[in-house]
């Protein structure tokens, strides 16, 4: 493989799809490399015992704005735009409603003095002793999967108040989706990863394990685990981009499944977290759209258990968290079904971007374009919808704006 052309798209996620998208109609040879042997990147509906569950992404956040919900319409895809149930607690269980109260109170008293916080550190902004410091740990968790001693209080702040309480979803999975975006009129490499980065005189060069591509431009929209890391060769000259992109780690975040086997123990769409003062603690969607499995997710300290453990200790943990809410019938009901592995995805390398305390700005920093030849692109180069796949739909967007912008000077 050998080719010419005037853009490449390195990634196909989110944000490659919203690029190639842009790209679609303009009178330029476009060409996209992905590592993966599909596209959606972070996002992936997989089918389990025929039940299509997300991997990955899985909710349209900020609905009402969220272009992926108006996209999925058009391409046939149900929204449901339901209220989300991630405050419901299921029956009060190991929560009691006046626990629930001063909990929320708690982590809305946090979230105020983020911005403030000494050093711009998350776990700074927490009371001594508070009695909740683990619940907001543990929800903080899910919305970054870091430790709030390596989370930035700001960075944190500004995604929580741009974000709104309308959270959609599809039946059908949120990775098919954004796989389905993908437009066909664009040419697509699978299971290509890239190896070398070059800069040419003219343009760029990459190699692959397919051979090599010359390209006038390059979006590049790999995670920051990827720009930041050694899978690829990168140029020298992109030091200060590689560097935002370390200073804005992916955080842990991880699924794991259980089939419900047994008919009569849960109701559906329901939700819980397990124990509220655990940091740990994981939280429970039960029988989303009547299906017969329970999601449990994973952030911070339990994702990295996960990894590290492996999937029989981490599903055995949540069967008996869930033995000690619904009680000890509960057992024979339940069996695992998956785990993902996002930390252990050599092609990603996590869940989405945090940033450090003190690194906010390095979001703007990785944004910018390089020599008119380099453009980036994903979740993390978002100014406030970072860690989301709209987040990853506006940057890819603007990526391509900017690549068509330099190609035109340069053809003047």
């Amino acid at each position: 493989m050998n080719h010419e052309v005037d853009i490449v798209i390195i990634g196909a996620g989110a944000a490659g799809i919203a690029a190639a998208r842009r790209l679609a109609d303009a009178p330029l040879r476009v060409l996209a490399v992905e590592a993966a042997p599909r596209v959606g990147g972070r996002a992936w509906t997989a089918t389990v015992n025929g039940m299509s569950l997300d991997f990955g992404a899985e909710w349209l956040h900020s609905g009402a704005r969220n272009p992926w919900a108006a996209l999925g319409s058009d391409l046939g895809f149900a929204i449901d735009r339901r209220r989300a149930n991630w405050w419901m607690q299921y029956n009060d269980l190991g929560f009691s409603p006046e626990e629930q109260e001063a909990a929320s109170a708690a982590y809305a008293a946090w979230s105020e003095g983020l911005a403030a916080a000494p050093d711009d550190c998350a776990a700074k902004a927490l009371p001594a002793d508070g009695a909740w410091n683990g619940y907001i740990r543990a929800i903080a968790s899910y919305v970054s999967g870091a430790e709030l001693e390596h989370l930035s209080g700001r960075d944190y702040a500004a995604y929580d108040e741009a974000a709104d309480a309308e959270n959609f979803r599809s039946p059908e999975g949120f990775g098919a989706l954004i796989a389905a975006a993908w437009p066909e009129n664009v040419a697509l490499r699978l299971a290509t990863p890239v190896q070398e980065v070059a800069l040419t005189p003219d343009g760029i060069a990459l190699s692959t394990r397919a051979g090599s591509i010359r390209a006038g431009a390059a979006i590049v929209t790999v995670s920051t685990a990827v720009l930041a890391g050694d899978s690829i060769r990168w140029p020298n000259e992109i030091g200060d981009w590689r560097e935002a992109a370390r200073r804005l780690p992916l955080g842990r975040n991880e699924k794991i499944f259980l089939e419900i086997v047994a008919p009569g123990f849960f109701e559906d769409d329901t939700h819980l977290i397990g124990n509220p003062r655990d940091p740990a603690a994981a939280a429970y969607d039960i029988r989303p759209f009547g299906r017969p499995v329970i999601e449990c997710f994973l952030g911070g300290a339990s994702a990295a258990a996960l990894e590290h453990e492996g999937p029989a200790a981490s599903s055995a943990r949540a069967i008996d968290e869930l033995a000690g809410l619904f009680g000890a019938d509960v057992r024979p009901a339940l069996r695992p079904l998956a785990a993902t592995h996002w930390g252990r995805d050599d092609r990603i390398g996590g869940a989405y971007s945090y940033a450090l305390p003190g690194a906010a700005e390095a979001r703007a920093d990785l944004a910018r374009p390089f020599d008119d030849r380099l453009f980036f692109a994903g979740e993390a180069t978002d100014p406030r919808d970072f860690t989301a796949a709209h987040g990853a739909y506006a940057s890819g967007r603007r990526a391509a704006e900017e690549a068509l912008a330099a190609l035109a000077r340069q053809r003047k």
